[in-house]
């Protein structure tokens, strides 16, 4: 799909990214289930293939805030001592469940561009006990991470937000190691999107 539309210059970038942060303190979890074109939280997380299992030790605050398209697990368990990069990680669901499939050496890093999401993410990684994960401000087409520092990159229903995708799929290939991998629970389209639905900023934000 040609991603080009007016979200891709600096001004409409800046626009888009503004609009999102915004839109992510006033749509807390205590409203998830209101104004959605999606499912969300735990049912959406059944529907997708977690198992209770994975959810287990979970806190309900990183789950309720779930809003992923895929399953990046189901594509293969994280080995231990692993080092992970979850992009876009929201409130840490992905983050946290993969922090305790690489311990107790291994490590994951979060990002994403939203206070309010990072600050719930920390706070559901201090409720888990784990210590392994850490959290960082920052975008998928400039990420916060040293060059080969990962063996996984997981991601979830964020590179289909992303008007730039070229961009941040070079910045996961800068960050893996040689011989790591891309773990993604994302939406294809086969058929053009319409440019007056590209230019909606609600069918960006949700």
């Amino acid at each position: 799909m040609n991603s080009r539309c007016h979200w891709r210059g600096a001004t409409g970038l800046n626009r888009l990214r503004g609009g999102i942060r915004a839109w992510s303190v006033s749509h807390d979890s205590r409203h998830l289930d209101q104004g959605f074109h999606f499912h969300t939280g735990r049912p959406l997380a059944h529907l997708l293939g977690y198992t209770d299992e994975l959810l287990a030790g979970i806190p309900e605050t990183s789950i309720e805030s779930f809003a992923g398209t895929g399953n990046p697990f189901s594509l293969g368990e994280l080995r231990p001592g692993y080092r992970v990069v979850d992009v876009g990680c929201g409130a840490g669901i992905d983050s946290l469940i993969a922090a305790r499939m690489v311990a107790p050496d291994g490590e994951v890093i979060g990002i994403d561009m939203t206070p309010a999401m990072l600050e719930k993410a920390r706070k559901a990684a201090e409720e888990a006990g784990l210590q392994s994960v850490g959290f960082r401000m920052g975008y998928a087409e400039t990420l916060p991470i040293e060059d080969g520092w990962a063996d996984v990159i997981i991601s979830n229903g964020v590179l289909n937000l992303m008007p730039d995708k070229q961009a941040a799929l070079r910045e996961m290939a800068r960050v893996l190691k040689p011989g790591g991998h891309i773990q993604i629970g994302d939406i294809l389209v086969q058929k053009q999107i319409p440019e007056d639905a590209r230019q909606k900023f609600e069918l960006w934000t949700g």
